[in-house]
């Protein structure tokens, strides 16, 4: 399974995250000390959401940043969660409702959104850009479905440099799979989630990504707690 996930089948990558769901948030706040959530905070400030919006939340898991716009946008807005794992999204749905946001949950992959061009004012990935098959293709689906002018916004892992860079790569290669195997029982998973994320472009690297996609009219990025996590923010053409 490991030769899979390494080679990034979707199946594979589809199966993992099944099986991570029920230690799936609990591992994400253990992990970034609780700071996961500050970072969507950021996505959705650095993104323009305002009451009434339309929003398409990508790659969505379990529902934590879609369920971060939900907050800024009110019901008056939409909100879509999308992910290609069901059991991803079964656990979103419960999420929402404990808290009383209508949010739509479609299953379908980013690389095919089911959504006519134009139909939403932002669209959003957060740690999952990095696990699909043509990053370049996902962004100009999710370009293709946000209006002109509109924004789509991308939170992902990144590689920090400066005096926290050793200890990060050490506490990424040695403790994350260690954890991993320790609480969710899956070694294997989270030294992919590693590899996925120390080797994936962040930073300028993945701004000229954006770029090379053609759809965006100015791209911003947002360096976050040192590097260990940015935001781009593009406009769309």
């Amino acid at each position: 399974m490991r030769a899979e996930l390494r080679a990034r089948s979707p199946e594979a990558i589809r199966q993992m995250f099944a099986e991570l769901v029920p230690y799936y948030d609990r591992s994400n706040t253990l992990l970034t000390f609780g700071l996961h959530h500050w970072w969507r905070r950021r996505a959705v400030r650095s993104a323009g959401a305002r009451p009434g919006m339309a929003v398409l939340d990508c790659a969505t898991g379990t529902g934590d940043l879609a369920l971060a716009f939900w907050q800024r946008i009110g019901p008056q807005g939409r909100v879509v969660g999308v992910d290609f794992c069901p059991a991803m999204l079964e656990q979103a749905r419960r999420k929402a409702q404990r808290r009383g946001a209508r949010i739509e949950w479609v299953c379908a992959d980013c690389l095919a959104l089911p959504f006519a061009d134009r139909s939403f004012d932002i669209s959003s990935i957060a740690f999952g850009i990095r696990n699909v098959h043509d990053p370049l293709l996902c962004l100009r689906e999710m370009s293709r479905v946000v209006r002109s002018g509109g924004t789509v916004v991308v939170l992902e892992l990144g590689q920090p440099d400066g005096v926290i860079a050793g200890l990060y790569r050490l506490y990424s290669h040695y403790w994350i799979p260690f954890f991993g195997g320790l609480v969710a029982r899956n070694r294997w998973a989270y030294e992919y989630l590693h590899d996925s994320a120390a080797t994936f472009p962040s930073g300028q690297a993945f701004v000229r990504l954006m770029e090379e996609a053609g759809t965006f009219e100015a791209v911003e990025l947002y360096r976050l707690s040192g590097g260990i996590a940015w935001c781009y923010v593009g406009r769309v053409r």
